[in-house]
């Protein structure tokens, strides 16, 4: 098992964290010492998490607060209470997200939902958070991506899937994807800058967890068809939700992880085992579609990261 090394002393962000590998991400930083902020959509949810890792660990810092990735209004709120309290933002998780409703569907602002709340909503927290990260010593921000990342596309012309026939997985393919470049680009931002960020990605495997029910419809309908018969493909190899934080936690932490790393599971077909470096698909190695993902990102939301020129 991966040590979390110590993490006294520093405040850190998760989002998605009242279930799943948020929560084992939470309760493990905490147990190392870390102030962690459970940063959930249903605060009742985010609660009851709390509870239970207190349960285990007493001693935890740990605190609730309500952010919706599939609004930009409740990004910007989030973001404005942490940089309120004044408090150096030592490690931001980007690891909340949907995955493959059977239909498409829309955030608040009208995105597409995958696009928007598993890649939109996180960089324009992660900028929106910037002052706070680099206010640190040596912040790190970490995104969850996905093995599905490799077959991804980002089509350019239809990024909200307005004018392609709607694919659950394609789309949640290509918001994975987004995600793993946002994190190579948050990487040569720092580089370029000078920054201390190290911004790195990790992939879960296919570890069991509510993502593949409650996430397909955001917890009010059912898992569709695709959902219900990979789960009973008893022939993948599966891991439990312990092990398959592994790689978020090493890329999150570690001293070895190296800025725009990638890390998943090292076993059978990449989907269970111990954390190792994983291939970066070589779309994601685009220094120069990152960079214009980034720039599309950042006009849709509305965010700009500090000194960036267009």
């Amino acid at each position: 098992m991966y040590a979390v090394p110590d993490q006294s002393g520093k405040f850190v962000v998760v989002t998605g964290a009242n279930s799943g590998t948020g929560k084992e991400a939470a309760r493990r930083l905490a147990e190392a010492g870390a102030r962690v902020v459970l940063a959930v959509r249903t605060p009742a949810k985010g609660e009851r998490a709390r509870a239970e890792i207190l349960a285990g660990h007493p001693r935890a810092r740990l605190e609730v607060r309500r952010i919706d990735l599939a609004d930009l209004a409740s990004v910007a709120a989030f973001a404005d209470g942490i940089l309120a309290d004044g408090t150096p933002l030592d490690l931001l998780v980007n690891n909340a997200g949907v995955m493959a409703p059977p239909a498409r569907m829309t955030t608040a602002d009208g995105f597409e939902l995958q696009f928007g709340s598993n890649f939109l909503g996180p960089l324009a927290l992660t900028v929106r958070l910037l002052p706070a990260l680099l206010a640190a010593p040596a912040p790190r921000v970490t995104t969850m991506s996905s093995g599905t990342a490799n077959f991804g596309r980002v089509d350019f012309d239809d990024l909200q899937y307005e004018r392609r026939r709607y694919h659950p997985m394609l789309s949640y393919a290509q918001s994975k994807l987004a995600d793993l470049m946002m994190a190579r680009h948050l990487a040569e931002l720092a580089a370029d800058r000078d920054w201390p960020l190290r911004s790195t990605a990790a992939h879960p495997g296919y570890t069991k967890t509510n993502l593949q029910t409650a996430g397909a419809s955001l917890g009010r309908g059912k898992p569709s068809r695709l959902h219900r018969l990979v789960s009973t493909l008893d022939f993948l190899p599966k891991q439990e939700v312990g092990p398959g934080t592994e790689p978020l936690l090493y890329a999150a932490t570690s001293p070895d992880a190296a800025a725009g790393g990638y890390y998943g599971p090292g076993g059978t077909f990449g989907l269970v085992g111990p954390s190792t470096e994983a291939r970066i698909t070589r779309r994601a190695l685009d220094r120069g579609a990152n960079a214009r993902l980034w720039d599309r990102a950042e006009a849709l939301t509305g965010v700009r990261a500090l000194g960036a020129e267009r």
